[in-house]
């Protein structure tokens, strides 16, 4: 990967997911990756709905995954603002996407990312500039 790149809140999750042993694997060594070179960028809205996905979901604790959170304090952080609100919903319409993923789209434009580690989109896809890559499919030797 080249580039900053944008990671979703999926990655994250998997990071922790005991139940996708694979997942968890690549996830991990992604993260990892993206931290050592400082080439790794989240937003608010990732760092709010990992919170609450797996305290809620998956039951973590949730002191433990403040302070993870705090880790991912490493990496470049997007705030959402008003104007990245208005730009998600230009990208949801004019590319048939969800709020929520052109959400993570504006937030990766605006740091000047050059991809985004995401299992929610289309591998291989590129969107306003930004490849969707999806780090778990076979054969993906270039991450």
């Amino acid at each position: 990967m080249k580039g900053k790149t944008f990671v979703d809140t999926n990655i994250l999750i998997y990071s922790l997911d005991n139940n996708y042993p694979d997942k968890q694997k690549i996830s991990r060594k992604k993260l990892s990756m993206l931290g050592k070179s400082k080439t790794g960028v989240i937003s608010t809205q990732v760092m709010q709905e990992f919170y609450v996905i797996t305290t809620k979901k998956y039951k973590r604790d949730q002191i433990k995954i403040k302070n993870l959170l705090k880790f991912y304090e490493n990496y470049e952080i997007v705030q959402i603002s008003v104007n990245l609100i208005h730009e998600a919903i230009d990208i949801s319409i004019l590319n048939q996407l969800s709020f929520w993923d052109s959400l993570i789209i504006s937030a990766a434009v605006q740091a000047k990312c050059s991809s985004i580690l995401t299992e929610d989109m289309n591998h291989g896809q590129i969107i306003n500039g930004l490849r969707i890559i999806n780090p778990f499919v076979e054969n993906n030797i270039n991450l």
